[in-house]
């Protein structure tokens, strides 16, 4: 969810300079594509761009796209056809082979639900919310609502005139939260066909390191990097504060118990125990068994937490059973030959990722099917008619929702 922070940021300096904005938002991918489903992109009137729609072979045509939606302030519809068999030979080497469809959408601050302010509004909850996206592929000349919609802590923020949209989208909105995976669906309203992506929105992981050694240091700089929050928690005020850990978002010092009660854990919560010692792990350990936390690493060997268990439990009678063990990792992190602090700082990140997205770690070369984790499809209607290619003078063609086409 860095990318939509960064895009909350881009767009609040860009209303303080007084540059004129567009979001660009992939609704649909057909085949393969770098970027799923939620990627976004903001471009300033100047041509600064915030988070990416691909690899980077698009951006450049998304920006001139982008500029008109803002000259014009109307949301546009744009598909890319990247499935062209010559595309290596003729055309700019996308080998992506999938058809891409972006909404352009002009920011106008004066709309209290404007696009922007509804991602702002999702990320300020720190739960999961689901924002509704809705476009139209049966007529690329007609209107395109975009992102209008966000249901968050129950309550619906919408930009929508017409109310109806709250209750047809309302059984997929709950399905998103239940199921945990974006829709994409299809509507009838008024003998108007319009798809929908009924998006999950989960909130920034949050990152909690029991431990301010020197080692701790790499962790939350790549922490930073993927925007994940993290909190810095140690009994040393000499080693948890600030001047070591800038881009930590919060300190605590004090003892387990005290520090505790300090903690902000979200919807993502995971927490590595690594203060190298060895009673103030044990004590925090203690804390956090049996606690629905996605993630608690342990640093150190597995022996380590054996004996730190076994002790629980004499010193405790706390019985320590398999569901209590669910979400403990110890050793914490991946088996990547880790040697030095940045490396196991890598190793434990990956494997906080991984359990995050419920993967199991493999490489990639070995796995069966798609790499990305698929929105569940429900569009029916038929296709709006492909745009004509030109390959010799390149392979992308896009369609606009003026319903004219042009080649990249």
């Amino acid at each position: 969810m860095k990318e939509i922070e960064d895009i909350i940021q881009s767009w609040k300096k860009a209303q303080e300079a007084g540059k004129k904005t567009a979001l660009a938002t992939v609704v649909h991918v057909e085949g393969s594509s770098y970027r799923r489903p939620g990627a976004r992109m903001l471009v300033t009137e100047d041509g600064e761009l915030t988070g990416a729609i691909s690899g980077g072979c698009l951006e450049g045509d998304a920006l001139r796209k982008a500029l008109l939606a803002i000259s014009q302030q109307q949301n546009k519809l744009v598909t890319y056809d990247t499935t062209d068999e010559d595309d290596i030979q003729f055309g700019v080497q996308l080998g992506c082979n999938g058809i891409v469809h972006i909404l352009f959408e002009p920011i106008d601050p004066a709309i209290t639900n404007h696009p922007v302010a509804l991602l702002e509004k999702a990320m300020s909850t720190g739960k999961e919310t689901v924002i509704v996206t809705l476009f139209s592929l049966a007529a690329y000349d007609g209107i395109q609502p975009g992102t209008c919609l966000l249901h968050a802590n129950g309550v619906v923020h919408s930009s929508l005139a017409n109310p109806v949209w709250e209750k047809v989208t309302g059984n997929d909105i709950q399905e998103v939260l239940h199921t945990n995976t974006s829709l994409l669906r299809e509507y009838k309203l008024d003998e108007n066909i319009t798809s929908g992506l009924i998006e999950l929105v989960k909130p920034p992981v949050s990152l909690i390191i029991v431990g301010a050694g020197n080692d701790a240091l790499p962790l939350v700089k790549m922490a930073n990097t993927l925007g994940w929050h993290t909190t810095i928690v140690d009994g040393r005020p000499g080693h948890a504060n600030r001047q070591r850990f800038p881009d930590a978002r919060y300190i605590i010092t004090g003892k387990p118990a005290v520090a505790m009660e300090q903690i902000r854990p979200g919807a993502q919560t995971a927490f590595v125990l690594m203060t190298h010692n060895y009673n103030y792990d044990k004590s925090m350990l203690q804390l956090l068994l049996g606690q629905p936390y996605d993630y608690i690493g342990v640093l150190g060997p597995g022996r380590k937490l054996e004996r730190m268990l076994k002790e629980l439990e004499e010193e405790t009678g706390i019985a320590v059973t398999d569901a209590m063990l669910s979400n403990i990792y110890g050793p914490t992190g991946l088996d990547i030959g880790s040697e030095t602090a940045e490396e196991i700082a890598l190793s434990i990140m990956a494997e906080i990722k991984m359990v995050l997205s419920a993967r199991v770690g493999n490489s990639l070369r070995d796995k069966k099917g798609s790499i990305h984790q698929h929105e569940q499809y429900l569009l029916q209607h038929p296709k709006a008619t492909n745009p004509t290619t030109d390959p010799v003078s390149c392979t992308i063609t896009e369609q606009l929702s003026n319903n004219n086409t042009s080649t990249v």
